[in-house]
């Protein structure tokens, strides 16, 4: 919206005629509110010029984004919304997800991916946001989490970003390391969360699967105790019977 000038000397007359009507006393209360509320539509008609064209440009802007969210992204946002987030004006979460790294006899290899194992290097998240121009040219925090399937916090990065117009690729500075990694105890399902400015902007799971190492040392366990039941089960089956016992299977078998 504008602000328009040329109107300035007649809205002027028409305010001088409405505040002799109120000072005269020759209007009631009732009409005296009228007038005042129909002056202060008059200032606002002839002061405030509405461009539509900018409206709908803005419009088809979040429309156009929308459209171009990846379903991870359509994921993370319901989610957060189902928490109580509204998001932010003007920003539109397009993609979410994460680098995971692993060092290979051809050298490092990065895959995107919501499943990743202990056996891998390490994982960062990263964001793709589309900038309307009104939020734009403005440092906000973005911050990172990754929450483990026991709730637990294993990783938070926050990082400055200068918010510029258009589409942004945002990867995070740091990974979380996987391999040898003792604070990851056990395995499932966690979330990566997104906020920037401290608002949940979108919030989505990922998997992790253990090590071949600990899947090795579990199964292990398992066949010691398989082993373990079998030499229980026997020791049973071997037990001497007693002679009570002896006599009801041979009553039994001449009957």
């Amino acid at each position: 919206m504008r602000i328009r000038r040329q109107n300035v000397t007649w809205l002027t007359i028409l305010g001088v005629m409405v505040a002799i009507a109120v000072l005269a006393n020759v209007a009631t209360g009732v009409q005296i509110g009228a007038l005042l509320a129909l002056y202060a539509v008059a200032l606002a008609a002839s002061f405030l010029e509405v461009r539509p064209a900018r409206i709908i440009d803005g419009v088809q802007r979040s429309s156009l984004a929308r459209m171009r969210m990846s379903p991870q992204a359509q994921e993370a946002v319901d989610r957060a919304a189902r928490r109580g987030s509204v998001g932010v004006a003007g920003i539109t979460m397009v993609d979410i997800g994460l680098i995971v790294s692993h060092t290979t006899s051809e050298g490092m290899v990065m895959r995107r991916s919501r499943a990743f194992s202990k056996d891998d290097d390490g994982v960062r998240p990263y964001l793709t946001l589309h900038v309307h121009p009104n939020a734009a040219d403005t440092t906000s925090i973005i911050r990172f989490e990754l929450i483990d399937h026991n709730g637990q916090q294993q990783y938070v990065h926050e990082m400055k970003t200068y918010l510029r117009d258009g589409e942004m690729n945002i990867l995070a500075d740091h990974q979380l390391p996987l391999g040898r990694n003792e604070r990851l105890a056990g395995s499932g399902d966690g979330d990566l969360r997104v906020y920037l400015d401290g608002v949940l902007l979108g919030a989505l799971n990922y998997t992790l699967a253990p090590s071949v190492r600990e899947r090795n040392r579990q199964i292990s366990r398992m066949q010691q105790l398989d082993e373990d039941e079998m030499l229980d089960d026997a020791d049973l089956t071997d037990a001497p019977t007693s002679l009570e016992d002896l006599l009801r299977s041979r009553n039994a078998r001449s009957r």
